[in-house]
Order: structure tokens, then C-alpha cells, then sequence
């Protein structure tokens, strides 16, 4: 890329946020809101899907494409070695959803 004023901007702040994620408490804090916001766009999705009932297997197949995408990056032996931010935040947003719609699936009896 070429050297803007904005691609270094973006930098910088990356940079920064990147120093400022170091922290173990504010990595487990960042780490606990994605696995919470996982569980609420479980919940979320599950009750929006099923209102209308027509695209049930349609937004099924999605979603189980979407966590196995999910689980491949996690479980990839290049990021195996180097865990990052964003890999593992992706995954505890991918355990908080299927934790979600497993809860959805007790309450409906199903």
C-alpha cells in the first residue's frame, strides 16, 4: 500500500490497540463481551429466523457454514503456533452462539 496519511493513521491505531490489548484483564474482558454478544446473537437470530418459518433450513445451512468457517480458521495449524486477538475473540463468538442455540433448542423442547 502506499504510505497516506490515513494508511498511517490506521496504523498507529492499531498499533495502539494492539499495546492496549496486552493486558491480560482487558484481553479477558474483550474475550468474555464476544463470547456474551455470541450468546445474544444466538438468541437473537434464533427468534427472528423463527417468525416467519419459511427459511428455517435456508438460515440453518448459513449458520452451520458459517461456524465450520469458523472452526477451520480457529483449528488451522497456522494459527495454532500464533493465537491472535481477533482468532480467538471469532472463536468465543462462534462458542457463545452454539451455546445459545442449544439453549434455545431445551426451552422449545426440541
Amino acid at each position: 500500500m502506499q504510505n497516506t496519511r490515513l494508511n498511517n493513521l490506521f496504523e498507529a491505531i492499531a498499533k495502539s490497540l494492539g499495546q492496549w490489548f496486552l493486558n491480560p484483564w482487558r484481553r479477558l474482558s474483550l474475550l468474555l463481551i464476544s463470547f456474551l454478544f455470541g450468546f445474544f446473537l444466538g438468541t437473537a437470530i434464533s427468534t427472528i429466523a423463527g417468525q416467519r418459518g419459511t427459511l428455517d433450513i435456508m438460515v440453518a445451512g448459513f449458520l452451520v457454514a458459517l461456524t465450520e468457517i469458523t472452526s477451520r480458521i480457529f483449528y488451522s495449524r497456522s494459527f495454532l503456533a500464533r493465537q491472535a486477538l481477533w482468532v480467538e475473540s471469532l472463536n468465543l463468538l462462534k462458542v457463545g452462539f452454539i451455546y445459545s442455540m442449544f439453549v434455545e433448542a431445551f426451552k422449545l423442547g426440541s
